[in-house]
């Protein structure tokens, strides 16, 4: 989309009416709603201007939090593929042995030998996609996947329509909108494109679409004159200011611009949801080191169980169902979501099926409301940007357990959102009760934990496999 279009489409943004919802989100349509959920890729929830970044530009973001709910505590798993298998689920994905990106890396002479990460999400797993589409919704899936190659994509799991794209740049057939080979062109244009041709073909019955982006993920190589416009912007002095992580945020806010305002204007505003989540955490530091980014003022970053990790920008909209301009504050979880498309849906499933999420309706229709579950849960018994972990979050409490070593850190989020006060000295109740839950929390969902290596070697445990070092190590006899 360019500049131009851009700007007409800022231009023909219309008044949005701020009405609370009725006590049945659908109660006025007799059909049931339609889903747009729309994924970025490694976007940190201090990188859009609705959440306080000062050098970064996010406007179609920022107008779709201001026509609904912005969620401040929002949390997703610490790695791509994880998010995406919970998201499609319902479930934990720990159930899956998901609690790395697929296929995941090793560290040979690391301390621990991590599990296995599986090849693909389970086919007998019953995706939302699957169960609303036997409710009657036309679904499509349009962009990265990342959970399983032939057999094991978006069409084996309930998925109708499909197009996966990787990268920024599409190439080949893929990106011709009738099929037809095409020269390459900008991903996120593409799928923008792709959503509204499905909308408008299926704007008079229910339908579910998820695009899925690439961006904000590396490498950087946004469009020229986006990188040009950051480049002459003066930078913030308590911030990465990269132009080339701004232009590529500014080409996602574009196309989640583009989407909104086809819902808008196919007349479907007050019958579709649209969510607009992350992934994971954003990505502070490329492999070579350079800085991108920052999660300031939260700690750490993609690959971590503090809160830079797994704390995501998220927002709501649905005109004249949910309230506009709103803030929630309460806890929540992207494992959430696929319970709360089956209650806005009215579809009901089996007593004995095993949802780990539970319905965010209630805070849809009330942002000030809590939820009844006590603690959410993560698990990553991986190498990544930390060393192999799992935390538990109940209440403002936060634990997290290092599985090397067996060290806990607790920390007051209410009151240390930076989680710079270790208080598992001081607190050693709380920690001691709280581990107790994470245990046997692992026990229920089947985690798969990490073993001892017998090849570990201190001077080498940071050394990845297929590395050169590695390739050229003297062969253990």
């Amino acid at each position: 989309m360019s500049r131009t279009n851009l700007l007409r489409f800022a231009a023909s943004v219309a008044l949005v009416v701020q009405l609370a919802s009725s006590s049945q989100l659908n109660a006025e349509s007799h059909s049931p709603p339609n889903v747009v959920l729309i994924l970025a890729d490694d976007l940190g929830w201090s990188d859009l201007s609705c959440y306080g970044n000062r050098f970064n530009e996010s406007p179609q973001i920022d107008r779709l939090a201001q026509q609904g709910i912005k969620f401040t505590q929002f949390y997703a798993g610490p790695v791509c593929s994880p998010t995406r298998a919970n998201l499609q689920s319902g479930q934990d994905q720990a159930r899956f042995g998901i609690t790395q990106h697929i296929p995941g890396h090793r560290r040979p002479f690391a301390k621990l030998i991590d599990p296995q990460v599986p090849s693909h999400l389970p086919l007998d797993v019953e995706t939302f996609a699957e169960r609303l589409q036997s409710a009657g919704y036309a679904t499509a899936y349009f962009g990265k996947w990342h959970l399983g190659g032939d057999g094991f994509g978006p069409a084996a799991q309930g998925w109708q329509h499909v197009v996966e794209t990787r990268g920024h740049i599409t190439s080949g057939q893929s990106s011709g909108r009738d099929g037809s080979d095409a020269a390459p062109r900008r991903t996120a244009e593409y799928l923008s494109e792709l959503a509204v041709d499905f909308m408008t073909e299926h704007r008079d019955r229910p339908f579910l679409l998820q695009v899925s982006h690439h961006l904000v993920h590396i490498p950087l190589n946004p469009v020229p004159e986006m990188l040009e416009r950051f480049q002459q912007k003066p930078p913030q002095a308590d911030y990465p200011s990269h132009a080339a992580y701004a232009a590529l945020l500014w080409e996602l806010d574009q196309s989640v611009g583009a989407i909104a305002q086809a819902v808008d204007d196919l007349g479907l505003a007050e019958r579709t949801l649209i969510l607009f989540l992350s992934d994971n955490g954003g990505l502070e530091h490329e492999q070579s080191g350079r800085v991108v980014t920052s999660n300031r003022p939260l700690r750490g970053e993609k690959g971590t169980l503090y809160e830079g990790g797994i704390r995501i920008p998220a927002i709501a909209r649905w005109t004249n169902h949910i309230p506009a301009a709103t803030e929630c504050t309460t806890p929540v979880i992207t494992q959430d979501v696929h319970p709360t498309l089956l209650e806005i849906a009215g579809v009901t499933v089996d007593a004995q099926a095993v949802l780990d999420g539970v319905s965010l309706v209630p805070l849809l229709t009330n942002p000030q409301q809590e939820l009844s579950r006590e603690s959410l849960f993560w698990h990553l018994p991986h190498y990544h940007h930390s060393t192999p972990s799992s935390a538990i979050r109940e209440g403002d409490w936060k634990l997290i357990e290092f599985l090397e070593t067996g060290q806990r850190q607790l920390f007051d989020l209410r009151n240390d959102l930076q989680e710079a006060n270790d208080l598992a000295n001081s607190e050693p109740a709380i920690a001691a009760r709280l581990h107790e839950t994470l245990k046997s929390w692992r026990d229920r969902v089947g985690a798969r934990m990490p073993e001892s290596n017998p090849d570990y070697d201190p001077e080498r445990a940071s050394e990845m496999a297929g590395s050169k070092a590695e390739r050229t190590r003297s062969r253990r006899p």
